[in-house]
């Protein structure tokens, strides 16, 4: 059975640019360097969305001499901070001609994984479409005799803190899909920048932190209503390895990097930029994650 590595929320800047105060092309270096040593007997890397912090080309054109370091075979999806033509313009076309996405199944040792494209334009929650949902019907039913991992960049429920209003937006027919079938082992996304796990309607979830900043999971009923300012750390910068065997899945949060300073609440203003210098795509979104 598998093992699989998931990153998740780069934030890869131009050269010369810091992302809130870090700089994410060396924290990118740092994560990619710990699992090359680590882990280097897995079978995939997945990385999960939020790859560009504003969606620029000149980001996605660093973020392939990156991924030139990578010793695994990988797949990539994109997030909400992300700009599928500009990403697609750097890196092929490589969308699913089914959905107009970045959706991708793979088969690995018995194990079927499957993996969303939850981006939408301009948005900072996430979207599925129909188009999706159906392709994902179809992938499952691929798959009906062995167990499935999904990841995507969005939660697919609330987390009762700052960040729910953000979620993914077809949680619940997401999950009605995923109860069709008889083991789905684990759903893991970023997004969060916290880490997180449970179930939602029977279906088991797991969140971690990623390579960005780290947000202080304060509960709705600690820091008051929506919304209310939330603090951010430097660290943990961490990474999920999911470790499948015949009858579990793992879900183990690594930190590649353990620094957890306090940030300045006002490395993270609010105002949206100027739109006439940002595509609505591009746009970054104005919410902690």
């Amino acid at each position: 059975m598998p093992k699989i590595i998931v990153m998740a929320d780069l934030h890869i800047v131009p050269e010369t640019e810091l992302s809130h105060s870090l700089d994410t092309n060396a924290r990118t270096q740092e994560a990619i360097a710990f699992i090359n040593k680590n882990h280097a007997d897995a079978d995939l890397l997945v990385i999960a969305g939020d790859l560009a912090d504003h969606g620029d080309a000149a980001s996605y054109r660093r973020l392939k001499d990156l991924f030139a370091e990578i010793d695994l075979p990988y797949v990539v999806t994109l997030g909400n901070h992300d700009n599928r033509p500009n990403f697609l313009a750097e890196f092929g076309d490589v969308a699913d001609p089914e959905t107009g996405k970045m959706d991708r199944s793979v088969t690995l040792d018995g194990c079927g994984i499957v993996i969303l494209d939850s981006s939408e334009p301009g948005v900072g929650s996430g979207r599925l479409s129909a188009a999706q949902l159906d392709w994902l019907s179809k992938r499952l039913a691929d798959y009906a005799s062995m167990p499935v991992v999904v990841v995507l960049h969005h939660n697919i429920c609330p987390l009762h803190n700052q960040n729910d209003r953000i979620i993914l937006e077809q949680g619940e027919e997401l999950v009605e899909i995923l109860r069709g079938h008889p083991d789905v082992r684990t759903v893991v996304s970023g997004h969060v920048h916290m880490t997180a796990s449970g179930t939602y309607r029977g279906i088991p979830f797991s969140n971690f932190a990623g390579n960005h900043y780290s947000i202080e999971p304060t509960l709705q009923s600690l820091s008051g209503p929506l919304p209310a300012p939330v603090q951010r750390r430097e660290g943990p910068g961490q990474i999920a390895v999911v470790i499948v065997d015949q009858d579990s899945a793992v879900v183990i949060k690594e930190n590649f990097l353990d620094r957890h300073l306090v940030l300045a609440q006002d490395l993270f203003p609010t105002k949206q930029r100027d739109p006439e210098k940002l595509s609505e795509q591009a746009r970054p979104a104005t919410v902690p994650a």
